[in-house]
C-alpha cells in the first residue's frame, strides 16, 4: 500500500497522507561544502593539507579550502567569510604570537564561538602550549609532525563535528526564542508569520538533532495554496527573502512540479533529500511546506514535519475564524 494516512483517536483521518513512490522522488540536491581556512605562512603546509584532505566528506558535504598566509590575510578572509567551520591555525607567522592574537580577535572582537580552532605549531615542545590551552579558547594542539594524513583527517572530522552541534543548538535557540516571543502576540496581531518562522527554525534543529549530528541545516518554505497563486507564510535558509504572494514561476522548474504534484494528488512527496510536506484542514485550508535537505530524511524527522505543519494549519485556521467572527 503506497498511500499511508495518519488515524486519529476517533479513526477519522487527520489528512495527512504520503506518497512514496512519487514520480520526483529521483531529483538530487546540490549541497555546500565545509569550509576549511588554512592559516600558516608555508606554502608547503597549505599543499599538503589539501592533498591529505582531498576526498574528505562529512554528511555528503566534501570542503572548500580557504588559504591565508599571515593572520593580517587571515583577519579579511574571516571577515568575508562568517560561516567557516575549521581553522588550521600556525602559531608564529608574521610575529611569534601571530596565531594567539589571531584566535583573541576570533573570538572577543568576531565574538565567533561556533569555529574550531585546531593550532599547528612547528616548534616540536612548543612552551606555548600549556599557555595556549589554559588561556585561549582553541580547540586542539598540535605538532605537525604528529600530524599524519589519517589524523589530520580524525581531527578534521571530530572538529565539523562538534561545529555542526554547535550550529544546530544556536539555530535551535533562536528558533525557540522566536516561537516565545510570537506565541504571546499571535492572536493579538493576527500575524501568523513570526510565529511560523520560529517553529520552522526549531524544525530544522530537532531534525538535525534527529539525524545523529549529521548537519541537515534544512531549508523550509511553508506556503499556503490559494486558487491561483501561493502564499509564502514563512521560509528559512535559501527561501528566507521569500514572502507574500507568489505564482509558480517564482520557483525553478523542478520545486515548481513537485509542488503541483501535492496539491494535484492532495498527499505529500518526498525524495531523497526533499520532502514536500501537505495537509488540509476541515474547513479546506490547505497548507504545504516544502523542506530541501543534505541528508535522507528518518522516520521521526517525517513524523515532525507533518506534525508541524498540521499545528501551523490549525493556528492559521484559529487566527481567520477569529477575524472573521469580528
Amino acid at each position: 500500500m503506497n498511500d499511508l494516512q495518519h488515524q486519529t483517536a476517533n479513526g477519522e483521518s487527520d489528512g495527512l497522507q504520503l506518497a512514496p513512490d512519487s514520480p520526483h522522488a529521483n531529483f538530487g540536491h546540490s549541497v555546500e561544502p565545509w569550509k576549511l581556512l588554512i592559516v600558516d605562512d608555508e606554502e608547503i603546509v597549505h599543499a599538503v593539507t589539501h592533498l591529505a584532505l582531498d576526498s574528505f566528506d562529512l554528511g555528503g558535504r566534501g570542503l572548500e579550502f580557504l588559504s591565508a598566509y599571515s593572520g593580517a590575510e587571515a583577519r579579511e578572509v574571516l571577515r568575508e567569510h562568517n560561516d567557516i567551520a575549521v581553522i588550521l591555525l600556525d602559531v608564529v607567522m608574521e610575529t611569534d604570537r601571530a596565531g594567539l592574537d589571531l584566535v583573541h580577535y576570533i573570538r572577543h572582537e568576531l565574538k565567533n564561538k561556533f569555529v574550531r580552532i585546531i593550532m599547528r605549531t612547528g616548534q616540536p615542545g612548543d612552551s606555548l602550549e600549556q599557555e595556549v590551552i589554559t588561556k585561549y579558547d582553541i580547540n586542539d594542539y598540535k605538532e605537525k609532525t604528529e600530524l599524519t594524513r589519517q589524523r589530520l583527517f580524525s581531527v578534521v572530522y571530530t572538529s565539523l563535528r562538534s561545529y555542526s552541534d554547535l550550529t544546530a543548538l544556536e539555530i535551535n535557540r533562536k528558533g525557540l526564542i522566536k516561537v516565545i516571543e510570537s506565541s504571546a502576540k499571535i492572536f493579538e496581531s493576527r500575524d501568523i508569520s513570526a510565529f511560523s518562522e520560529g517553529v520552522l527554525e526549531q524544525l530544522t534543529g530537532l531534525l538535525y538533532l534527529g539525524n545523529d549530528a549529521v548537519l541537515i541545516n534544512a531549508s523550509g518554505l511553508l506556503a499556503r495554496s490559494g486558487i491561483e497563486r501561493l502564499r509564502i507564510l514563512a521560509g528559512i535558509g535559501k527561501f528566507k527573502q521569500c514572502q507574500g504572494e507568489v505564482d509558480f514561476t517564482n520557483f525553478d522548474e523542478e520545486m515548481a512540479e513537485r509542488i503541483k504534484y501535492v496539491l494535484q494528488h492532495k498527499k505529500s512527496n518526498y525524495g531523497d533529500n526533499y520532502w514536500v510536506s501537505y495537509y488540509v484542514t476541515k474547513s479546506g485550508l490547505e497548507q504545504i511546506l516544502y523542506v530541501s535537505a543534505r541528508d535522507v530524511f528518518s522516520v521521526p524527522d517525517i513524523m515532525m514535519i507533518e506534525l508541524f505543519v498540521k499545528n501551523v494549519a490549525i493556528a492559521h485556521e484559529t487566527i481567520a475564524m477569529l477575524e472573521g467572527g469580528q
